[in-house]
């Protein structure tokens, strides 16, 4: 890459908007769903891939199903991308309302 292109990689990559949202993790063996609330939804699987991987989920549950199951038996899916003017301010909140939500719409 040229020094330019460089810089105008790093200058609009400084510039994406990152959305947050809410997601699922699903085990296809057992059937077990996991809700997910990121302040950037679009990379939340990369993100628990490697906790999981690593043995670092903070989610017991989650990392005993992985180890007993194997990566190729997780699908990820984001359910719901908050708009893109929330307010920072507003974000924690708004998250924990749509989780919330979207805990009592799958149970």
């Amino acid at each position: 890459m040229e020094p330019i292109d460089k810089k105008a990689a790093i200058a609009a990559y400084k510039e994406q908007k990152t959305l947050a949202g809410i997601g699922t993790v699903r085990c296809t063996a057992t059937g077990q769903v996991w809700l997910v609330d990121s302040r950037n939804v679009d990379s939340f699987e990369n993100r628990i891939r490697f906790e999981l991987r690593s043995g670092g989920h903070r989610d017991r549950t989650l990392q005993t199903a992985w180890a007993a199951h194997g990566e190729a038996a997780f699908a990820f899916e984001i359910l719901e991308r908050l708009p893109e003017d929330t307010s920072p301010l507003l974000l924690r909140g708004e998250l924990k309302a749509r989780l919330e939500a979207w805990r009592a719409r799958l149970a």
